[in-house]
């Protein structure tokens, strides 16, 4: 409950933060100010764009299938939100707990191409309905890699409750839950904490991995050089093109929102969740020093604010792929990859086990 009325107060203001967040990072990498007019250094800038989108007339055209037209929005909008309610903050009593997290997780995300189709056949625009087709299109792919990269991780931590992997990786662990390098009892690194327990670093198999997932998750996120659904060159923003007002809002609200779940879900799975990147060293217990529940809701969200850079980053780094290009890469790499680690992982986990 605490986790649920959390997000539902920080989703909206982290949409603020990160848009002037994204106008100020792709200024400084085209050696531009950026928003400066409103507030100290056009802090005040977002907050000025979303009073005047507050006020302005919602349009619906008069053509559009209005109960899928209206209600586009909000499926897209909840889906992603539900993804939130399995996200473990800190300890055990701040978050989810929930046995099948992962699964639940990845089961109410995917409901957001529900909210596309509906956006883009609900429109009646050809522009709008050829977005939403990539849409579904390349998220439908990109799952494929993506839950491949999960299985990895489920293959190796032997659960689906996103609260045992954070435990698993950090000093926290319990007799049976204890963090070794590649698996092996007599490479103990519980006892260190820090970045040594991170999934990416005790199963070095999961590194790669963890670039396969992020991969898929700019994918999933529409996010550049993945976003073709919205495409202004050729679709005039695609499945979205007919939206104005609070409705073209919740949809922004949806981008920004999948954001942040999956760079907390890539932080949960591969970088040690909300546990500490300080190790001990000798009788200097960082990572002891650095533990707790407060430190924990920092340490998750530092670490996914930085993998939200990083896809800020790649938006004013790369061109976007054509559609070619962007299904090549899915089938003909991240897919067959995705599935050898699989293997991998597992014969490993069992090579451990016997």
């Amino acid at each position: 409950m605490i986790a649920f009325i959390f997000f539902l107060l920080f989703i909206p203001l982290f949409a603020l933060i990160g848009v002037y967040a994204e106008r100020k990072v792709s200024a400084f990498m085209q050696d531009r100010l950026g928003p400066m007019e409103v507030g100290t250094y056009g802090l005040l800038q977002t907050f000025a764009d979303i009073l005047k989108l507050l006020q302005k007339e919602d349009i619906i055209p008069s053509k559009v299938d209005k109960s899928l037209f209206l209600f586009a929005p909000f499926v897209v909008y909840t889906a992603v939100f539900a993804g939130f309610a399995v996200i473990p903050l800190s300890t055990d009593w701040v978050g989810s707990t929930a046995q099948l997290g992962i699964f639940y997780l990845l089961t109410f995300v995917s409901l957001d191409i529900v909210g596309l189709l509906m956006a883009g056949w609900g429109s009646n625009n050809k522009f709008s309905l050829y977005g939403a087709i990539r849409a579904i299109a390349q998220i439908v792919s990109y799952e494929i890699p993506l839950g491949l990269s999960v299985l990895c991780v489920v293959v190796i931590t032997q659960t689906l409750n996103l609260q045992e992997i954070s435990f698993q990786q950090g000093i926290l662990a319990n007799e049976h839950e204890k963090s070794y390098f590649l698996g092996l009892p007599w490479i103990e690194v519980s006892h260190w904490g820090g970045f040594f327990t991170w999934n990416i670093f005790r199963m070095p198999l999961l590194f790669f991995v963890f670039i396969i997932f992020f991969i898929a998750s700019l994918a999933e996120c529409n996010r550049t050089p993945f976003d073709l659904p919205e495409a202004d060159s050729e679709l005039v923003a695609g499945f979205q093109t007919e939206y104005s007002g609070l409705r073209w809002a919740f949809l922004m609200l949806a981008e920004y929102g999948m954001m942040l779940l999956v760079s907390m879900l890539s932080s949960i799975l591969f970088l040690g969740s909300w546990n500490t990147p300080l190790p001990n060293i000798g009788s200097f217990k960082l990572a002891e020093y650095t533990s707790g529940f407060v430190w924990g809701i920092f340490w998750l969200f530092a670490k996914s604010f930085l993998l939200i850079f990083v896809q800020m980053w790649l938006r004013w780094t790369y061109p976007r792929l054509r559609i070619d290009q962007l299904m090549t890469l899915c089938w003909k790499y991240l897919t067959p990859f995705a599935m050898l680690l699989l293997i991998l992982c597992a014969i490993w986990k069992l090579l451990v086990i016997l």
